[in-house]
């Protein structure tokens, strides 16, 4: 209990020094508002294209899909404001022998990398994202009657939630460690975020190859369709039971990597 308090004083000095620092700029969070409206009113219109005159997108209905591209934008916020800002810098501190300073603090190296920032830029979208979801819950169509979730469904879908935000945070760590041995890899890094893109629209949407890919190469079923189902009370207990796995898997995995990554790390003294 002494060790979590520890870290959460820790991450509160942290977070509270970045968002001193961040609100120096107050433009950035006009500039920020604008850009997550305006991709989200992107997305729904493409959304509109999509279903045409159609009432379903790969058995999915009008507001279903709303939640998807909600979670989705959720997630892209939480990219936003914490994976972004700390995840990108790894690269750097490796390359210019700053990591030194970073293993020698005595707090963990992986804490300190992943959380040492925030930016509240991608709040917008987080908030944007929740008030997506709320309406296409509480205002449903007329071929459709979800309302609110029942309680079991809501706490299912949270945990959903959360093993999404873990997927997430685990396929951006373990690309950033990566750097240890390959120089460039921020690059790939920018093309595992643009291919979750495809997250926004139900997977069921796309063809049978790219099902497959999306569940069980990039899971990118396991980030939005998954917990949107928990909260249209259609999750399948295998699914959920899966993607909470993944996410201990994924968790674990990246542990593992960097552990294993630090014995190839050559200081800048050496």
């Amino acid at each position: 209990m002494k060790e979590i308090k520890r870290y959460w004083r820790s991450l509160c000095c942290f977070w509270s020094s970045s968002i001193a620092a961040e609100f120096e700029y107050p433009l950035n969070a006009w500039v920020e508002l604008l850009s997550v409206l305006g991709n989200l009113a992107g997305s729904i219109f493409v959304l509109k294209l999509l279903f045409g005159n159609g009432v379903s997108l790969g058995g999915w209905s009008w507001n279903g899909s709303l939640i998807v591209l909600g979670l989705y934008t959720i997630l892209d916020g939480f990219t936003t404001c914490v994976l972004q800002p700390n995840l990108s810098r790894i690269v750097n501190h490796i390359q210019t022998g700053t990591l030194d300073y970073v293993l020698l603090k005595p707090i963990d190296s992986q804490f300190w990398l992943s959380t040492r920032t925030v930016s509240p830029w991608g709040l917008p979208g987080i908030i944007a994202g929740f008030c997506l979801i709320s309406w296409a819950l509480i205002k449903p169509s007329s071929s459709t009657s979800y309302g609110l979730p029942s309680g079991g469904a809501m706490l299912l879908a949270i945990a959903l939630l959360i093993a999404s935000l873990a997927i997430l945070y685990s396929l951006w760590f373990v690309l950033a460690a990566l750097s240890i041995w390959f120089i460039k890899v921020w690059n790939a890094t920018e093309v595992l975020r643009y291919t979750l893109v495809a997250g926004r629209y139900p997977v069921s949407a796309y063809p049978p190859a790219l099902r497959l890919i999306f569940t069980f190469v990039l899971p990118v079923a396991f980030l939005t369709t998954i917990p949107a189902e928990a909260l249209l009370g259609k999750s399948s207990t295998i699914w959920a039971i899966g993607a909470l796995g993944v996410a201990g898997i994924c968790l674990t995995g990246s542990r593992l990597l960097w552990n294993y990554a630090q014995r190839f790390y050559t200081s800048a003294s050496s």
